[in-house]
């Protein structure tokens, strides 16, 4: 999210998991299988948006079943992962959509975290509107025209204001910042989680009704609903460096992986495997597409994309 963070990933809190749905914040636990002597474990940090937990269930299917590891998730939100990471609580994150403050302070300062790699998926973040409105208003596209729609936005959640509907606060979102120093007459209106905002926007597309959305690519539902990227003043390197003067659009992030630095040094084939770990939006909207509409486990939709892609994961093995 996504993210915040998001960096997720879905309907209902059936997903738990996959949502982030009643989620607590696990940093104060660790695997079960952590201080089992002579374990192989490895255990995974699973943020609450559905590309992220197609990350994990691949990776923890091939260190099963192919490195025969035990493997545990943990749901963390996306700062406090940072935390349970450096405290060894959990050994690796596979999706991170750039936090710059706990990058200064784990890696670079304490070097308790090490960086992990490319996952080979480049996310970004922005305003989005249903393309069935931007066909039929193309100007919406160009922020300086969205007050002219806000009543068309609005809801009675926003206030009286046009809504930006937003997903979970903990995901990386400049949005409130946005609204203000682009003096704009919006609401910003946090669902609660990916799964609350999905809902939320197939509602609006069943009933072809307008909405403004804070929605991030890669994302399963830009599949099933078309949407039309709102353009925000550009973005340059720094313009986001103070959150409370935000006044650009979000970067493009190539997505990183992140590990426990005492696990990258002693975590073996496990280690290497998630070092390795690297495939393209393609291969995560699949096993995401898999997970979240055709209602496979999370299990079954790794086997699924395992057994279709020998190719490209053979290539992460030790």
């Amino acid at each position: 999210m996504r993210i915040r963070t998001m960096p997720a990933v879905a309907a209902g809190c059936a997903l738990l998991l996959l949502t982030g749905c009643g989620a607590a914040d696990m940093t104060k636990q660790s695997s079960p299988f952590a201080n089992a002597h002579g374990a192989r474990t490895v255990t995974l940090s699973v943020q609450s948006w559905v590309g992220a937990q197609a990350n994990v269930a691949v990776a923890q299917y091939l260190l099963e079943h192919e490195l025969g590891y035990r493997v545990d998730t943990v749901q963390v939100d996306e700062v406090p992962a940072w935390d349970a990471l450096s405290q060894g609580r959990v050994d690796a994150i596979l999706e991170d959509w750039g936090h710059p403050e706990q990058e200064q302070r784990y890696v670079e300062d304490k070097k308790t975290i090490v960086g992990g790699g490319d996952l080979g998926v480049t996310g970004h973040i922005g305003w989005f509107v249903p393309t069935y409105f931007a066909k039929q208003h193309p100007d919406v596209t160009d922020w300086k025209n969205l007050d002219k729609y806000a009543d068309q936005f609005r809801t009675p959640e926003s206030g009286g204001k046009g809504q930006l509907l937003d997903g979970s606060p903990s995901y990386v979102t400049n949005d409130k910042a946005l609204v203000k120093n682009l003096k704009l007459d919006y609401s910003v209106v946090f669902a609660g989680s990916e799964a609350a905002q999905i809902t939320q926007i197939q509602q609006f597309a069943k009933e072809k009704k307008p909405f403004l959305t804070y929605w991030y690519t890669p994302q399963w539902l830009s599949e099933q609903v078309p949407m039309t990227e709102v353009k925000l003043p550009p973005y340059k390197e720094g313009c986001d460096a103070d959150p409370d003067k935000v006044a650009c659009a979000y970067p493009h992030t190539p997505l990183q992986k992140y590990l426990n630095a005492d696990f990258a040094r002693g975590g073996g084939k496990a280690a290497e495997l998630l070092r390795n770990f690297e495939w393209t939006t393609e291969d995560q909207n699949e096993v995401s597409l898999m997970i979240a509409e055709q209602k496979l486990s999370p299990d079954e939709a790794a086997k699924k994309w395992v057994d279709s892609h020998r190719s490209v994961w053979e290539k992460w093995l030790p």
